[in-house]
């Protein structure tokens, strides 16, 4: 129950044993068609789609390289561990990046997005996360891609991609960064970006060094009969890939974005229930994470390890300021409504052990009774 890498279907997993093919064949090529348009599917585009091997952070430093020159303006949204990497990663870069901070577990104000991009003249592109995984929030992608539209959007999507609605075309974003180890239920090892023909026009513009990440590169290997990576791609990854579009396409992306919904509200419910405080919002849009504070006094990765070595599940602790002071519920993938009241009773379980004073399945009931609600028994 860790925000990622997430549990993966048993179907994905034996796909991960089949005898390796060269990427270089026409049944390779047949794969990798179908898994570029799926893609195209689950993030609601029509743009070219690149697959890198690599993590996501592979894919952010690729828009990077491919968007800018040295000195390049860019508007950064920091709300979490995430969005400060990218103010990071744009300043190792050499670019000059305008940072928008707010607190952790504060969703960004796309008001004053759009203000300082008014006051401030050149900035190039605008970078803000959908997911912020190390809090759990959601960020508005639909208002600030409206913000922004004067200049390139850029969205890191890793967490949210698959879970949280994310329409690339109907909204407007230029270049969508996503990974494969999160809600598309594949294991770690694939880079995605979404790219579309502004960002492109900027791309021809970009003076910035790259090589491996080249969207120019990547585009001629994808024009050729069938399609191909420039490089050699991590082909058992992309064959569990594929398995794993189909079965999220096959459940229908609409189907998947309402689970995702239900999941957010159990755990929310039971967060509550069991008297804890979450961290952040508590509406729908929180879909992928939840995040809670842990009670006075208690260090979270003793809660976080008593749950694991005492009852067999692995949530998340805090990250940077908030290391020891939260926990994270991951449910972004391939999980169910069972997972939810699992993971709530083991909770319970470790607080009591941990002198918390908790009514033991308050939580789960809570979190039982919205999956009642909604008809939900799976």
């Amino acid at each position: 129950m860790s925000p990622g890498p997430t549990p993966i279907p048993p179907e994905v997993s034996a796909a991960g044993a089949l005898p390796i093919i060269h990427h270089r064949t026409p049944e390779f090529g047949e794969v990798f068609t179908r898994v570029n348009e799926n893609l195209k599917r689950v993030f609601l585009t029509e743009n070219d789609i690149f697959t890198y091997a690599a993590s996501g952070t592979g894919a952010f430093e690729g828009a990077i390289q491919n968007l800018f020159s040295p000195g390049d303006k860019v508007l950064v949204v920091n709300n979490g561990n995430f969005g400060n990497r990218w103010v990071k990663m744009s300043r190792a870069f050499g670019l000059e990046a305008i940072e928008l901070k707010y607190d952790w577990g504060v969703k960004a104000d796309n008001d004053e997005i759009a203000d300082t991009l008014a006051r401030e003249p050149g900035i190039k592109a605008a970078v803000c996360v959908l997911s912020e995984t190390s809090t759990g929030t959601v960020n508005d992608i639909e208002g600030f891609a409206r913000a922004t539209e004067d200049v390139v959007t850029i969205i890191d999507a890793v967490s949210g991609i698959g879970a949280c609605p994310l329409r690339t075309d109907e909204w407007g974003v230029d270049v969508v960064v996503a990974g494969s180890q999160k809600a598309l239920m594949t294991p770690p090892g694939l880079g995605f970006v979404s790219v579309s023909e502004r960002a492109m026009r900027m791309h021809e513009e970009s003076r910035m060094p790259r090589f491996y990440f080249d969207w120019t590169a990547a585009k001629k290997a994808y024009a050729k009969t069938p399609p191909q990576t420039p490089w050699t791609p991590a082909v058992s990854i992309i064959i569990q890939l594929d398995i794993a579009l189909q079965q999220l396409l096959a459940e229908g992306l609409e189907e998947v974005f309402q689970r995702h919904i239900l999941l957010g509200r159990a755990s929310r419910a039971g967060i509550k229930g069991m008297g804890l405080k979450l961290f952040g919002p508590d509406e729908d849009l929180n879909s992928a994470v939840t995040a809670a504070w842990v009670p006075d006094g208690m260090d979270s990765k003793a809660l976080v390890r008593l749950m694991f070595r005492e009852h067999g599940i692995q949530v998340a602790g805090g990250q940077g300021p908030m290391e020891g002071r939260i926990f994270r519920i991951g449910h972004c993938g391939y999980f169910d409504s069972y997972d939810i009241i699992a993971t709530i009773a083991a909770a319970e379980l470790a607080l009591e052990s941990l002198d918390y004073p908790i009514e033991l399945g308050n939580g789960v009931g809570a979190a039982q009774r919205v999956f009642s609600k909604s008809g939900v028994t799976a």
